[in-house]
């Protein structure tokens, strides 16, 4: 019997943050436009997309995985397998052990990526690898201006931490949704967590996905601005 792997996108945003897509727009270009199998939505600090993702899983043939990229005081972490919202402006440690307590599985998000992104830079949280129990680390981010921030997650993975590897295009427009992704064993959200839990998990990048995300990060500034309204509205809530 073929062993089956599967590919999961697991950094997606919709227009319930600061993604430009609505969620079924996101899971009918993810069933009909790639080929994987399991997609989490992770819009900043809510589950509210990611849950209405999960109630079209049947509708639309995909796998949804419940997340949120949580905007914790060091920088972003991703939180999967979540029943309910992280708030923001909490420390790594915090952040973390809330995700530990609904059961879920906490992700180091893009460990070492610069300013560019504005006074979330999280060039503070890659450090935290050796500091607090994360179960993955984000190996593979299709962003524009991520090339060396990639490449020094390769490193630190490589460096064997005891975590697993994943991927994500931390899509924010619909044709970049598959250009990074996680490999793993099996074909289901379930069969994903296991592959995450046992270590086994391999992060890629998808055909094209750097020049795609670049051209359209270009034509749709209005991504900066939803970022930037983000950004002010996380730090009000302090």
């Amino acid at each position: 019997m073929t062993e089956v792997w599967s590919k999961a996108d697991l950094h997606i945003h919709s227009n319930h943050s600061d993604g430009l897509a609505k969620i079924p727009e996101i899971m009918e270009y993810a069933s009909t436009k790639t080929d994987l199998s399991v997609i989490a939505i992770t819009d900043h600090n809510t589950i509210e997309g990611a849950l209405f993702a999960q109630s079209l899983e049947e509708m639309y043939g995909i796998g949804v995985v419940v997340g949120e990229e949580v905007s914790s005081k060091s920088g972003h972490i991703i939180g999967l397998w979540l029943t309910e919202a992280i708030p923001p402006n909490l420390s790594v440690a915090e952040t973390v052990s809330r995700i530990n307590e609904q059961g879920g599985i906490a992700v180091i998000a893009h460990p070492f990526a610069n300013r560019a992104f504005g006074p979330f830079g999280l060039q503070s949280v890659g450090q935290a690898i050796h500091d607090v129990a994360f179960h993955a680390l984000e190996v593979y981010n299709s962003s524009p201006y991520l090339i060396h921030a990639n490449r020094l997650a390769a490193k630190a993975f490589a460096g064997g931490q005891g975590i697993a590897a994943t991927g994500g295009s931390d899509a924010h427009v619909l044709k970049a949704v598959g250009n990074g992704y996680t490999l793993f064993r099996g074909t289901s959200a379930d069969d994903l967590r296991t592959s995450i839990e046992n270590l086994e998990t391999r992060a890629e990048a998808g055909r094209g996905g750097l020049s795609i995300a670049l051209r359209y990060a270009f034509r749709y500034p209005q991504i900066r601005r939803l970022q930037s309204w983000n950004w002010e509205r996380c730090k009000a809530t302090k």
